[in-house]
């Protein structure tokens, strides 16, 4: 397993560096409002720390299926699959071998761009097909580019995210609860006590969901809303698009006062779920030597729907022999004015 670190660079002055270990974004630094770099996501400086981290999540790309299975079963064309359950009765994150448990390969790596890729064979870990995926990080200018890739031999389902931890005062720096989020959608998917779907579109207003306006983080993360404690504050799904397709739209976009960093997600995905690192414990040190706790840091996952498989009002993440995946995720930096 490759310890070697893999950076690149864009001309505008933004560095990002990766290990093959889960296909991790290490590190990513942007400029803050006085002409300071930042590291805006967490992690470690070591591949060890990450072997030995308590979350096992930090920077890495996620599949075959980014969030929950409910039960760990879903079916296809009468056929039923049996997943890990890795998470109380639910398969979470691609189960016991998840691709952040995976060294990728390195297929292609310039100035400005590296590309990963891996393989999965029929039935690991319970989903069906021989599947090949690459995912392409790309520096653009002030754009940290994620392209998704997948194919398959049968039919089978495919759903990536990038799962970095974002804390755009630097990474170690406290608390997120002062950065202010808004998000481009107006309804969300409601969860029962497993952290499942419930099935239908809940909408935002009036509500510590709605971020129809820029709203600062921690403003509703201790409401007593029954939505929030199930998830011990933001881990829910937004609905971007209910039908797939290749449009890139503008999904979040969050700042902090502090540093002066603005970061815009762009994305092809259907979903994004918010979450605000309510479950780091502290017991991971951080490249700062200073432990991750609860609240330091935030996560907007574009993705499907968790649970999709079984709620087929839910735009598909299916894939097939003639119909490969493909997504895309940009994240965009800047200075607040």
């Amino acid at each position: 397993m490759s310890e070697k670190k893999i950076t690149i660079f864009s001309d505008s002055g933004i560095r990002a560096s990766f290990l093959q270990y889960g296909a991790r974004l290490t590190e990513l630094w942007v400029k803050g409002s006085k002409g300071e770099e930042r590291d805006v996501v967490l992690g470690f400086k070591t591949l060890v720390g990450y072997l030995n981290a308590e979350e096992t999540y930090f920077g890495c790309i996620v599949g075959r299926y980014a969030n929950r299975i409910a039960n760990g079963t879903f079916t296809i064309d009468k056929d039923k699959y049996r997943l890990d359950c890795n998470n109380g009765p639910n398969s979470l994150h691609g189960g016991y071998e998840g691709f952040h448990l995976k060294t990728w390969e390195v297929d292609a790596k310039s100035k400005n761009s590296v590309t990963f890729s891996i393989f999965s064979p029929h039935l690991e870990g319970g989903f069906p097909g021989d599947l090949k995926v690459s995912v392409t990080y790309s520096l653009k200018g002030n754009d940290l580019e994620v392209e998704y890739h997948g194919t398959s031999d049968r039919k089978s389902i495919l759903n990536l995210t990038q799962h970095s931890y974002f804390n755009l005062n630097g990474e170690g720096s406290g608390s997120v609860g002062g950065h202010l989020l808004r998000v481009y959608s107006k309804f969300y998917t409601p969860v029962n006590t497993d952290l499942i779907p419930e099935g239908h579109f809940e909408n935002t207003e009036h509500s510590p969901f709605d971020f129809s306006s820029y709203k600062r983080l921690d403003t509703d993360w201790d409401s007593a809303h029954p939505q929030m404690k199930l998830g011990n504050g933001y881990d829910h799904n937004y609905v971007l698009k209910t039908k797939n397709s290749n449009e890139v739209i503008k999904a979040a976009s969050i700042y902090s006062p502090d540093s002066g960093i603005k970061m815009d997600v762009h994305t092809t995905q259907p979903g994004m779920q918010l979450y605000c690192a309510n479950w780091l414990s502290g017991n991971d040190m951080g490249k700062s030597g200073i432990p991750y706790t609860a609240r330091t840091a935030f996560c907007l996952e574009t993705q499907h729907f968790p649970d999709t498989p079984n709620q087929g009002h839910f735009p598909d993440c299916y894939l097939s022999p003639g119909s490969p995946y493909k997504g895309k995720c940009i994240y965009s930096f800047g200075l607040i004015s």
